[in-house]
């Protein structure tokens, strides 16, 4: 369809709008439509003017007949005109002389429903703010928050979502706009219940990794309920820390995770790689400062069944990391995982449970604090000191691999990036790893800002840290 043609189904512009009138958004197009004059030639019809037809995103081509109640019209193209039979194809021809077909006016109506929220946004912001349309935000549970520009909503609904709020972080350009963006956001988004403006970095006011906001639109309840990678998570959004944009990095790092093996997850949350990881029988310690996290990370245990696995604490994470090695060492606790007994098999002959063991070590540690994950390094040095025939070579246990989070400068080549990244680390722990060694790994999570990216820096614990005297 050409672009004059095309400007006919967009929604009327009003660029003073401050205050979302509905009302204003509406239009008639006059256009032409053939009417089917026997219903048992509607599919006929349609498929013989093919070419003929309206094709507009949303818009049904099947109508009401204008002009007989019980029967059916199609809608055309707006270069066919019913006074001008120039204009018609030469099928549309010869179904209107065989009397299959009559062409006639038909006046589409449309209302602030039939358009989406590109197209009423379009309509109301200024032309040089239209670059950078905020189409992204953070969908948790209910609460629907922006995020400027990102891929489209659709792309970024990674987790699957009851009761959404959508969580927006906007630029200041779009601020004189936010109530108004906020409810076409809503309206435009039956899944959202509550609209969300972030008004300060995260953790910026308080260790727990929270944020101040304001409510935009919607229902100020921000309790939600996400699912995430078949566990089932419920929370206080305004709380406890959520991204939902992680999910592939939790799947990433749980994938690393073997059955029967034991990890420490430092700064656990609600448990986003804890809760996850048990569905998989690891043994997690998984902590939290946040009180709520750790309300949210209990509820989540029970409720996704894997309290044989997780054991929740609510400790400092510097003393965490050093006593809950000691306590795994000193803990005996196996789980039992029941076996359906065969079909044929006798009442009696119930088959013995599986039995799966708590290892004496972690394999892993996780450190998901990205702003100051680092700093809680120096823990390590002697964690494991006067222990070390728990490990190769007096056994076939390795030290375990530690998955440390942080932030650093975004550029196209992340070289620089691994190398400052690498410095600190080694800074931490008094011992020097740099990018390239065996088993030392700086993985590129996401963007964060225009200027910051998240990393991954994992690497396995050195044993002239982990016995240190």
């Amino acid at each position: 369809m050409e672009s004059a043609d095309a400007d006919m189904f967009r929604p009327p512009i009003n660029r003073a709008m401050r205050v979302l009138d509905r009302s204003y958004f509406q239009k008639k197009i006059p256009l032409a439509a053939a009417r089917v004059l026997q219903k048992k030639q509607i599919a006929k019809c349609k498929a013989d003017l093919t070419d003929d037809l309206l094709k507009i995103e949303r818009l049904v081509v099947v109508r009401d007949d204008p002009v007989e109640k019980d029967q059916k019209a199609l809608l055309l193209t707006p270069e066919i005109k019913p006074d001008n039979a120039s204009t018609w194809s030469e099928k549309l021809r010869q179904l209107v002389e065989e009397k299959q077909v009559d062409v006639t006016n038909h006046d589409l109506e449309l209302t602030y429903d039939y358009w989406n929220y590109h197209d009423i946004m379009t309509a109301i912001l200024p032309e040089e703010d239209q670059d950078e349309l905020p189409t992204g935000f953070n969908i948790v549970g209910h609460v629907g928050m922006k995020l400027a520009t990102l891929p489209s909503p659709s792309q970024l609904l990674k987790t699957i979502i009851s009761h959404s709020t959508a969580h927006l972080n906007l630029r200041e350009n779009y601020l004189p706009y936010k109530h108004l963006i906020a409810t076409v956001l809503l309206d435009k988004n039956p899944s959202i219940r509550t609209v969300i403006n972030k008004t300060d970095l995260v953790g910026s006011e308080n260790p727990y990794r929270t944020f101040s906001y304001e409510l935009l639109a919607g229902s100020p309840d921000l309790s939600v309920e996400v699912s995430e990678e078949g566990c089932l998570f419920r929370f206080d959004y305004s709380k406890v820390y959520w991204n939902s944009k992680l999910n592939t990095e939790h799947k990433r790092l749980v994938e690393l995770f073997q059955e029967g093996e034991a990890v420490c997850d430092v700064m656990a949350g609600v448990g986003p790689f804890a809760v996850p990881a048990g569905k998989k029988r690891v043994f997690v310690w998984a902590n939290d400062l946040n009180p709520d996290s750790h309300e949210g990370l209990v509820g989540a245990v029970e409720r996704n069944k894997v309290s044989q696995f997780i054991r929740p604490s609510c400790e400092d994470g510097h003393s965490f990391i050093r006593t809950a090695a000691r306590k795994l060492r000193e803990t005996e606790h196996s789980a039992l995982i029941s076996r359906k007994a065969s079909r044929n098999a006798p009442p009696t002959d119930a088959p013995e449970p599986i039995v799966i063991p708590q290892p004496k070590s972690f394999a892993h540690y996780v450190m998901n604090l990205p702003a100051s994950a680092i700093t809680f390094l120096p823990n390590f040095i002697g964690v494991y000191k006067g222990e070390e025939k728990l490990f190769m070579p007096y056994t076939e246990t390795k030290l375990p691999m530690i998955h440390v989070y942080c932030f650093s400068t975004k550029a196209n080549d992340n070289k620089a990036a691994e190398v400052k990244i690498c410095k600190e680390v080694s800074e931490q722990m008094e011992f020097e790893i740099r990018p390239g060694d065996e088993e030392v790994t700086i993985w590129d999570v996401r963007d964060v800002a225009p200027q910051k990216r998240m990393f991954c820096a994992s690497f396995r614990l050195p044993g002239e840290v982990a016995f240190r005297c």
